[in-house]
């Protein structure tokens, strides 16, 4: 297999503190086939232009290789659909601006596809805390686990993260994915899909990237209430788009049980409202399946059944 064209895709709001140290680990990535796609999803502050000081003063000879695409802003989720419009390489990797990824992480991951000819790589990270480091190794899965992998992933069995997979081009081109209205867990809602279509999936066992825990402006700083009705929210949506679809040809089939039980018990113990908001929320947790395995405790499945027999 020839060397790979990837594209790399940066979304930047809110990140003048990290995105000198983000962009030149990136930009001084030892592997020669990348295409760097910088997303200014309307930021206010001087990300933008502490990113173009850099390029001019230190990489210069990259220019060619490197967009840097405006937009008002939008979210994460679509700044992160905005670089994909316009990227042009044979695989995907979305990275964000407030971390940083090892200086030979690109090169490792594309001699991992050339031995491999996976649909997706995955590999491993580091968790950055301002006073320690916590290193996080993936599981191993085979080419026929990918549900088992997707299921893992929806309940915090396995990584979600988009920054750390490196996805063919042509899944996203082949296939309508669906892009969450909000932006927390929207690399679980993306990479459900991803995953669930792809047809070989390899793990690289290294430690690539370094995903920093403290930045005020993440997503995961909101208040608990909120981020569980995102949550809820996003992957709702996600089972109307595809409960329609054939099991054989649906690569969220496996949660919609998951979803059905976990949205109900959110709105039970956090007061959100859903079973009011959506109309058939009760009949479907009636009939969901329990199981082991999920985020919602078996005794805990059961009250929301329950609670959905009397509503």
């Amino acid at each position: 297999m020839s060397y790979p064209r990837i594209s790399v895709i940066a979304p930047m709001y809110g990140v003048e503190p990290y995105i000198v140290n983000f962009a030149q680990s990136l930009l001084s990535q030892s592997y020669p086939f990348i295409e760097f796609i910088f997303v200014n999803d309307g930021t206010k502050d001087r990300s933008v232009e502490l990113l173009e000081e850099l390029i001019d003063s230190d990489f210069p000879h990259l220019k060619r290789r490197i967009k840097i695409v405006h937009k008002a802003n939008g979210g994460l989720p679509a700044a992160r659909r905005t670089g994909l419009d316009h990227a042009t390489g044979e695989y995907i990797y979305h990275a964000d601006s407030d971390d940083w990824i090892a200086r030979d992480a690109i090169e490792k991951i594309a001699q991992k596809i050339m031995q491999t000819d996976a649909d997706i790589v995955y590999f491993n990270f580091f968790k950055e805390y301002p006073e320690k480091t916590k290193p996080k190794r993936e599981r191993e899965y085979g080419t026929n686990q990918q549900t088992e992998y997707v299921r893992n992933m929806y309940n915090h069995r396995s990584y979600a993260c988009v920054w750390n997979k490196c996805v063919r081009h042509k899944l996203y081109a082949e296939h309508t994915i669906y892009t969450p209205k909000y932006g927390y867990a929207e690399d679980c809602y993306l990479m459900s899909q991803l995953v669930g279509y792809s047809t070989s999936i390899a793990h690289l066992d290294e430690y690539l990237y370094h995903y920093r825990k403290g930045n005020p402006n993440a997503l995961t700083g909101q208040q608990r209430k909120k981020r569980k009705r995102e949550y809820a929210l996003n992957f709702l949506d996600l089972y109307e788009k595809y409960k329609d679809v054939p099991a054989e040809q649906n690569p969220v089939a496996i949660l919609f049980d998951d979803i059905i039980l976990q949205a109900g018990w959110y709105s039970i113990f956090y007061g959100l409202g859903l079973f009011k908001e959506y109309k058939w929320l009760s009949g479907a947790v009636r009939k969901a399946k329990m199981r082991r395995g999920t985020d919602v405790w078996l005794p805990l499945q059961l009250i929301t059944k329950l609670y959905a027999l009397f509503k």
